[in-house]
């Protein structure tokens, strides 16, 4: 078993790394451990009321850290594009770029651009926003990673092409695991594709928290106004949960481990891969269905009107 811990985080001074939903969990937590480690961390937050509070929560224990604010509203495509040109000219360069905020378990409603909300913020968003960085990932002097932050639950997923969005029939919880299980199929499918373009210097990793302890298990009940469930989550989060600070570290792990090299998985070794130090993990088979994530490519790229430039890239690269 694995006993790697935030003090093992290597050295990540004159890096620039990119994590959203930075304002709160795993997020901030993620924030507060690359930027201990000397990195740059862009702040990709809905609200920069609330990220603007979580920077400086991470100064009080990290002084010097170097952390810039940015709107990013992942469930508008438009904020979405805005926030990566801004990245773009600012920096010119991204080395890591964390796709990690998302919404759970809740009520059926849209984004901006008619997206049924999980899928639309969960997966939707990061396609786009990690295709608009595709260049600025480039750009890294080293190698770049992208990693999608997914979940056990993606066990449960399956992918309804027919019904991408629940408008024929929604469940809270088996919208959350199909999304999870795009990120999963996205994040393979990145990988072999950087491959297959000769691209060797930028990899894609997938990663989940395990059962960590964060408010993102509190927003399913809140929006339905269920109490009791709201209770369930509290005495759970409290007997079962991981702190946000250890559950962030598969994020972490996939980001700056040395011995990652693309289309790995990263979890918690511990109880029922829920708990403990990050380690190398297996997904299930379904994220692995090639078809279904050519198909999901596919899919996302009609959606979002976002496209990949592999070609672009590794002509320039040449």
């Amino acid at each position: 078993m694995s006993n790697w811990t935030a003090a093992d985080v290597p050295d990540q001074s004159g890096r620039t790394v990119v994590v959203t939903g930075a304002n709160s969990g795993l997020g901030l937590e993620g924030t507060r451990h690359f930027a201990d480690a000397g990195a740059t961390v862009v702040m990709a937050c809905r609200s920069t009321s609330k990220g603007e509070s979580a920077a400086a929560a991470v100064r009080q224990t990290v002084p010097d850290a170097e952390l810039d604010v940015r709107e990013c509203d992942l469930a508008d495509l438009d904020s979405v594009a805005s926030f990566a040109a801004g990245v773009d000219e600012e920096y010119g360069a991204v080395d890591v770029l964390c796709n990690n905020a998302g919404v759970m378990a809740i009520p059926r409603s849209e984004t901006t651009d008619g997206f049924e909300t999980q899928f639309g913020v969960n997966h939707l968003g990061h396609f786009a926003l990690t295709g608009h960085l595709l260049g600025a990932l480039r750009a890294s002097d080293g190698e770049a990673r992208v990693v999608s932050q997914s979940s056990g639950l993606h066990e449960r997923g399956e992918m309804e092409f027919d019904d991408l969005h629940g408008e024929h029939g929604y469940d809270r919880w088996d919208a959350y695991a199909q999304s999870k299980l795009a990120n999963l199929l996205f994040a393979y499918e990145l990988d072999r594709r950087l491959d297959a373009a000769g691209i060797d210097d930028v990899t894609s990793v997938g990663c989940h928290p395990g059962y960590s302890s964060t408010n993102l298990q509190y927003r399913g009940p809140e929006a339905s106004g269920s109490w009791l469930r709201l209770a369930v989550m509290r005495v759970a989060n409290a007997v079962v949960g991981q702190s946000p600070s250890v559950g962030s570290l598969p994020m972490v792990y996939a980001a700056t481990h040395p011995g990652i090299g693309g289309g790995e998985y990263v979890g918690p070794g511990g109880f029922m891969n829920m708990r403990g130090a990050p380690e190398v993990q297996a997904s299930n088979d379904r994220s692995h269905d090639e078809a279904s994530a050519q198909r999901l490519w596919e899919v996302s790229e009609e959606l979002t009107g976002v496209t990949y430039a592999f070609a672009e890239q590794a002509v320039a690269e040449g």
